[in-house]
């Protein structure tokens, strides 16, 4: 019944679970005590910081990835995950969830330098000093990972590739007037025909931290708009007006060249990133990365794209040893973050709570026996240990405190007002 119970959380979260579990009962007919959401939540945390005390395989090539996350106020979330090298998926496959583990899971307010090499130094002592720390371009990430190297290993600090793309494809492309002028005008675009006969035609709303998603989801509206726009009988120009059309989206066929060179940046990007999720880091890697972009590029803007893009390959390629492979992308720590996110649902908004203890239990399906054997290493005063540690107080806990003093001093004043 737990195995049960965490395997439909993971699908249709903590509520969902026990409501699903009620419904299959009444449907089998089957009188039988079922779990409350408190302890589908209380069973998951127990596996989840079990999963956190597991130690690593003294034989495994240890990669490290690391990220922050933040949803409310200035706490931040750091995520660690271990990817053994020496057992990733064969080439042409990405990792998957159960490729990966959680190493460690913290909440905290200051997360410069000094606080990540504390935590990288804490990651070592308890997992093995490790072979490579995988992050984005962030600085501390970066810098704070440079201590392991005093420790006498050969720890290699790996760049993540799809970070780098995003802030080449930002210098060449975003930085471009041409380019910025499109954006201004897809925003008055989108007030303006929203609630019209044109609506179907309305541009994609830009997505706040989406790299790639934003770029190539306006590119291919404004593909399809030009395409509309040389081809008016098109079904989907039907109940529009001529005079309409070139009045409201008009303006799009005068960045016809503009929007040639994004879909080709696109088609480079996507190629490479691909590429580095299948394939991952390798000696040879940058050849290979080029002959997958093609030689067939037409335009300067995406040929230096690709160069550098390549460049920046065979660059971090050098330190690794023969026959090596590492992962260069951190998209599967990002699909991580994005299984919280699932679990926690509209309580983002109120901020991380103890729910992250779930997090590392998530993973992979729950057997029979992995419960046993974490209901035995992990008791429920191990979680409320977890939760006093790692969260004193919330911003949910926060905001009650206030509303509670704001009544109580009400009542008082209220109480003061009679007694006159």
């Amino acid at each position: 019944m737990i195995s049960l119970s965490l395997n439909l959380t993971r699908v249709v979260g903590i509520r969902g679970a026990a409501r699903t579990l009620q419904v299959f009962f009444q449907w089998l007919g089957v009188a039988q005590d079922l779990p409350s959401r408190t302890s589908i939540r209380n069973w998951l945390q127990r596996l989840g910081i079990d999963e956190l005390k597991q130690p690593a395989d003294s034989n495994e090539s240890l990669v490290i990835m690391v990220d922050h996350s933040n949803q409310i106020g200035s706490e931040k979330v750091m995520l660690a995950l271990g990817v053994n090298a020496a057992a990733m998926p064969e080439p042409g496959k990405a990792l998957r969830h159960e490729d990966v583990r959680v190493l460690e899971i913290k909440p905290g307010d200051s997360w410069k330098t000094t606080d990540m090499e504390r935590e990288y130094e804490a990651l070592a002592d308890r997992h093995g000093t490790p072979r490579a720390v995988l992050v984005d371009g962030a600085v501390e990430l970066r810098d704070g990972a440079k201590c392991l190297e005093n420790r006498g290993e050969d720890t290699i600090v790996i760049r993540e590739f799809k970070h780098y793309a995003t802030n080449v494809v930002k210098s060449l492309i975003g930085k471009d007037e041409r380019f910025k002028e499109v954006g201004a005008k897809i925003g008055s675009t989108r007030s303006s025909i929203q609630q019209t006969e044109l609506a179907h035609l309305t541009p994609p709303s830009p997505k706040q931290k989406a790299r790639f998603m934003n770029l190539s989801s306006t590119l291919l509206w404004l593909s399809i708009i030009l395409w509309l726009l040389r081809n008016p009988r098109a079904k989907g120009r039907a109940g529009i007006r001529d005079e309409r059309m070139e009045e409201k989206l008009g303006w799009v066929e005068d960045y016809a060249d503009e929007i040639a060179v994004g879909q080709e940046c696109q088609e480079v990007v996507w190629a490479s990133v691909t590429f580095i999720n299948e394939q991952g880091l390798f000696k040879g890697a940058s050849l290979e990365l080029r002959a997958a972009i093609g030689k067939e590029l037409k335009h300067g803007t995406s040929k230096e794209l690709a160069q550098r893009l390549i460049d920046f390959v065979a660059e971090s390629e050098k330190p690794l040893r023969e026959a090596e492979r590492l992962p260069m992308s951190t998209e599967i720590l990002e699909s991580v973050f994005g299984l919280y996110k699932q679990l926690e649902r509209q309580q983002s908004k109120s901020g991380f709570t103890s729910l992250l203890a779930c997090l590392p239990a998530l993973l992979k399906p729950t057997t029979p026996e992995r419960v046993m054997q974490g209901f035995t290493r992990t008791l429920a005063k191990d979680v409320a240990a977890w939760t006093q540690e790692h969260f004193p107080s919330t911003v949910t806990s926060r905001r009650h405190a206030v509303y509670a003093e704001y009544r109580s001093a009400l009542k008082r004043a209220t109480a003061e007002m009679v007694a006159l």
